[in-house]
């Protein structure tokens, strides 16, 4: 499986990298705080596969980095070669890169 760290995620950004963010997160999650991509829930991942792109890297993110680790592996089953997780989650970032981000800890 890929992993990227959180600082490796915002070094990504700060270069202008192309690649998806992709939030499994249930929507009360997402509503405490984000990070911004695209929130795709992990109970709705196989309704809306059509979404996630297979043509650049998409960094699949979670709290934890739990979940967001079962979502690549199910998408790799799928086909998806270029999922990407965050190693950590939103959890990681907030210690790695925002510590200003609240997420209701």
């Amino acid at each position: 499986m890929k992993e990227v760290s959180a600082q490796e995620l915002r070094a990504m950004r700060d270069r202008g990298e192309k690649f998806t963010l992709i939030d499994v997160r249930e929507p009360y999650e997402t509503e405490q705080c984000t990070i911004g991509g695209t929130p795709i829930p992990m109970s709705q991942l196989m309704d809306r596969l059509a979404e996630i792109p297979n043509d650049m890297p998409v960094v699949v993110h979670c709290n934890s980095g739990k979940r967001s680790c079962a979502v690549t592996d199910t998408l790799n089953r799928y086909g998806f070669r270029n999922i990407i997780n965050l190693r950590g989650g939103i959890q990681a970032w907030h210690d790695e890169v925002d510590r200003t981000l609240n997420c209701g800890d």
